[in-house]
């Protein structure tokens, strides 16, 4: 049953209307907050067909302001330099067959994860226990890399995937309702702006079908999608 600060807030947005994203950005900063800092999401109705393979959504986009998360990254290397620069890089976790076996027991106490091409042979074997959750390494997301220094600070530094799901939605971090809305704004333009790079060449008819700006505890916003990306 939605709380009452819930209903306070849904009270407030107009879900026919389509904002304009500094008018949904303000009304999102107005909005009653909960006790926490929420993270700010961009959530997409996306005019493709996932069954489809080349009809897949899937990027990174570094965000210019960062994520406002603290992310843990796992590294998987057998090369001695790879794993000391990813050490020296920042990563919380580093190692190979003893990490290997750890996934294997199903711990995922880490939010990416990051291999070389090497080690891939072997971090192939974790498909069935990271492929769900989204922590698969992807040559295509940059993290089957044998910089693994670059992969690490990308990541620590606000670099986020998203990926299309089986019902054409795709949801994308954009910070925290803490950010200031400049800040906001210019996150959630580049994440319109990295979707669009990476529109499949057979999707017809309205790519980006709708947007909704959304925060954790909060309702959503409706974006009015050709300004963001008309700008």
């Amino acid at each position: 049953m939605p709380s009452k600060r819930y209903k306070k807030a849904l009270e407030q947005v107009d879900q026919t209307k389509k904002y304009e994203l500094k008018e949904a950005l303000s009304l999102l900063a107005n909005l009653p907050k909960p006790k926490f800092d929420e993270t700010v999401e961009v959530a997409f109705r996306l005019g493709v067909d996932p069954r489809q393979s080349d009809q897949m959504v899937r990027g990174t986009v570094p965000l210019p302001n960062g994520s406002g998360k603290t992310v843990k990254v796992l590294v998987f290397a057998k090369d001695g330099s790879a794993a000391e620069a990813a050490k020296e890089a920042g990563a919380d976790h580093v190692g190979f067959d003893d990490m290997i076996k750890k996934c294997l027991e199903g711990w995922t106490d880490f939010d990416v994860a990051i291999a070389t091409p090497e080690a891939m042979v072997e971090v192939r074997k974790l498909g069935r226990v990271l492929g769900p959750r989204g922590l698969m390494p992807n040559p295509k997301t940059g993290t089957v890399t044998d910089d693994t220094a670059a992969a690490v600070n990308a990541v620590k530094a606000g670099r986020v995937e998203f990926k299309v799901d089986k019902t054409s939605n795709l949801a994308v971090v954009a910070g925290k309702r803490s950010f200031s809305a400049e800040k906001l704004e210019e996150n959630i333009r580049s994440i319109f702006d990295a979707v669009m790079r990476v529109k499949p060449d057979s999707s017809k008819g309205a790519y980006i079908r709708s947007a909704t700006i959304t925060a954790t505890m909060s309702p959503g916003i409706p974006v009015d999608t050709k300004e963001v990306v008309a700008a």
